[in-house]
């Protein structure tokens, strides 16, 4: 018994809770990400922008965000805002809550044992070790052990999912993968800056030259042939050269665009191995 209270009592002295995963980002990748952590039974909680700018929305949890709720594959999110009763109430019915906090603000509030940064913005915006007793930076900009616990690398390749201890990812080198033989192509940028609007839905297939969406007025073609993979939220609101859109020249099995990517769950699991190497190791 007295073993019992021992363990009750330094469980309590804890700065954090030990089942909380705090995830920066609810993008297509964020999402691969978070369906490792969720069914390894842990709570997670998504810290999003207001607008989010994910471009393959249907395999992306921060559609909740315009939807109230989504579901991609067997993990379902929820809009809420944030008090801890509403974070409770998803974990209880088996979702995951997404909060608007782009800065991060509420993480000392939830006290999450693990911060992971899945924003992929190429560079480190704010996410420090002061954060969680583990923090994780998926992409370039985060170096390890200075920055964060671990660093992953995202560039398609041998490395891939690499778990970085001393050191950080390879730089942004500015060109989308390869896929099918095409690479900055497939990539359809805004114009100009303005509202966008969707002239084709993600899922269909596009012929060269078929208009995707407008800025403005000013018409964005296909420049081939592809399943459109990805477009931002409509009525979203875009400056020149922003990407907005992404075609995928290669033969799709058909529910390639609602389910998550090989690169996803690639990352998801090397965020997963570098949470649970690190507590080993911390003895957490």
């Amino acid at each position: 018994m007295k073993e019992q209270s021992d363990e009750g009592s330094t469980k309590k002295s804890l700065p954090y809770d030990g089942e909380i995963i705090c995830i920066r980002g609810g993008g297509d990748i964020a999402t691969g990400v978070i369906q490792k952590f969720a069914r390894a039974g842990m709570r997670v909680v998504v810290l999003e922008l207001q607008k989010p700018t994910a471009i393959r929305r249907t395999v992306a949890l921060s559609t909740a965000l315009e939807t109230g709720i989504m579901q991609v594959e067997d993990i379902t999110s929820r809009h809420v805002s944030y008090a801890r009763h509403n974070l409770e109430a998803c974990w209880s019915n088996g979702e995951v809550p997404v909060i608007v906090d782009p800065n991060g603000t509420h993480i000392d509030e939830i006290r999450p044992i693990c911060v992971i940064d899945a924003i992929l913005a190429k560079r480190n915006l704010d996410t420090n070790k002061r954060m969680a007793p583990i923090t994780i930076g998926l992409g370039p900009g985060f170096h390890a052990p200075d920055a964060v616990s671990a660093a992953i690398e995202t560039m398609r390749g041998h490395k891939l999912g690499c778990l970085i201890l001393h050191g950080e990812p390879l730089s942004n080198t500015g060109i989308p993968g390869v896929l099918g033989g095409k690479s900055a192509e497939r990539v359809l940028r805004a114009p100009c800056a303005g509202i966008i609007r969707h002239r084709r839905k993600i899922g269909e297939f596009l012929k060269i030259g078929e208009v995707v969406f407008s800025v403005k007025g000013i018409d964005v073609q296909a420049p081939f042939a592809g399943i459109l993979r990805g477009i931002l939220a409509t009525e979203t609101e875009v400056f020149p050269g922003m990407k907005a859109g992404d075609i995928d020249p290669r033969e799709l099995e058909k529910d390639a665009c609602i389910t998550i990517s090989d690169k996803a769950r690639a990352l998801g699991g090397a965020a997963l191995e570098a949470f649970l190497y690190i507590k080993r190791v911390k003895g957490l």
